[in-house]
């Protein structure tokens, strides 16, 4: 009796383990599939293709706006420099 309990047991742990398994793949391949497509849909609801990808392109340009000022300011490229008095165009 003992040995057929301790087989059952054996069972499900092995069926447990499976589903486990399973769930994990499901999940890792879900994750892979929204990193491949993410957010790729330009248009929301109400909006065209066209508009979408133009508030992207507006998005992205200002993005890059804002890391070049600040970078400028990280390298003190923001300001004039003060080492000579006469102006140098």
């Amino acid at each position: 009796m003992k040995s057929v309990s301790v087989s059952v047991c054996k069972v499900i742990l092995m069926l447990q383990a499976e589903l486990l398994r399973k769930a994990a793949l499901i999940v890792i391949l879900g994750a892979l599939v929204f990193l491949i497509c993410g957010c790729t849909s330009y248009e929301q609801p109400g909006e065209t293709a066209a508009e979408g990808r133009r508030r992207h392109q507006r998005v992205a340009r200002i993005n890059q706006q804002e890391l070049m000022a600040d970078i400028d300011k990280f390298m003190l490229w923001d300001r004039p420099s003060r080492l000579t008095d006469k102006r140098i165009p």
